[in-house]
């Protein structure tokens, strides 16, 4: 485990570089204009607020890991491009009513915070929508539409799809210890 980083000190307060940072982009997008007075202000701003209104320390439980991330970015990109065909094709339909089943998964992480991201993933998508989340069972409730099949292969099919989903998810952004239990 390496060690936390030292944190510049303003009059014996912290003042975080990269929330100065970001509240400085803040500024200067409200602004619309860069140059040096607004990106002085900027700065004086974003050191004022955080060295008044200081931030409690919290883990996030998320760790970007770029090539990781790029490649659940990539697939995810696929994904919402064929789910939009999906649903495309079964709304240019006329007269034909789509498949549509209520599938309940289970997911490998425990961690919440994945589960979260796997949620808001899977929502995202055209044609998919999380009706329900179990935290403790590791379960989540999907509505899907327009895959076809028989009842039971609509579920492998969308029990495949969610584990490779999650899988991505926490090869890009999950701790090491979320990434040990899917191992």
């Amino acid at each position: 485990m390496r060690a936390a980083r030292p944190v510049p000190r303003l009059l014996g307060r912290a003042v975080p570089p990269g929330e100065v940072a970001w509240l400085t982009l803040v500024w200067l997008l409200l602004w619309g204009d860069l140059s040096v007075g607004n990106v002085l202000g900027g700065l004086l701003a974003g050191i004022v607020i955080v060295w008044l209104l200081p931030l409690p320390l919290v883990d996030s439980g998320i760790r970007v890991h770029p090539v990781a991330a790029l490649v659940f970015l990539l697939r995810f990109a696929g994904d919402l491009v064929l789910s939009s065909l999906r649903v495309a094709f079964w709304a240019l339909r006329v007269g034909t009513l789509p498949p549509v089943e209520v599938v309940e998964v289970r997911l490998r992480t425990s961690s919440e915070v994945m589960t979260v991201l796997i949620t808001v993933a899977l929502s995202a998508l055209p044609g998919s929508l999380v009706l329900e989340v179990d935290f403790e069972g590791r379960g989540l409730v999907l509505h899907v539409l327009g895959i076809g099949g028989t009842g039971q292969r609509v579920r492998e099919i969308v029990q495949t799809d969610v584990t490779r989903l999650e899988r991505a998810i926490v090869a890009g952004f999950g701790t090491p210890e979320d990434r040990e239990e899917l191992r």
